[in-house]
C-alpha cells in the first residue's frame, strides 16, 4: 500500500493506494501519529483503495476519535467495494463519507 500525505495549514490529506489490511494498517497508524499533530481537518481519499480489513477499520476509527477532539474528519472517493464494507460493518453510520 502507498500512503501519500499532504498538510496544508491545519488541513491534512491522506491518499491511500492498494490494500489497507493487517500488514499495512500499522504503516498508516504510524504515519498518522507522526504527522497528524494539531491538524484541524483530516481528509482520507480512498479512490485507489482496493480493500480494507478490520485492522484498517480500527485505524480509521482511532483517527476519527482523535479528530472528534481536534476538528473534523471525512472520507471521500470511496469505491463500491470499500463502501460495501463500511455499510456491512456499520462504519458508514460512524464516519463522514462524502
Amino acid at each position: 500500500m502507498n500512503i501519500n500525505t499532504t498538510n496544508d495549514g491545519g488541513k491534512m490529506n491522506v491518499e491511500l493506494d492498494g490494500r489497507l489490511d493487517t500488514t499495512t494498517a500499522p504503516m498508516l497508524e504510524s504515519e498518522l501519529k507522526e504527522k497528524l499533530g494539531n491538524s484541524s481537518e483530516l481528509i482520507f481519499d480512498l479512490q485507489n483503495l482496493e480493500y480494507i480489513s478490520s485492522a484498517g477499520l480500527r485505524v480509521l476509527l482511532a483517527a476519527q476519535k482523535i479528530m472528534n477532539k481536534q476538528g473534523s474528519m471525512c472520507i471521500k472517493n470511496v469505491s463500491a467495494a470499500v463502501k460495501d464494507i463500511f455499510e456491512v460493518t456499520g462504519f458508514s453510520d460512524i464516519l463522514t463519507i462524502i
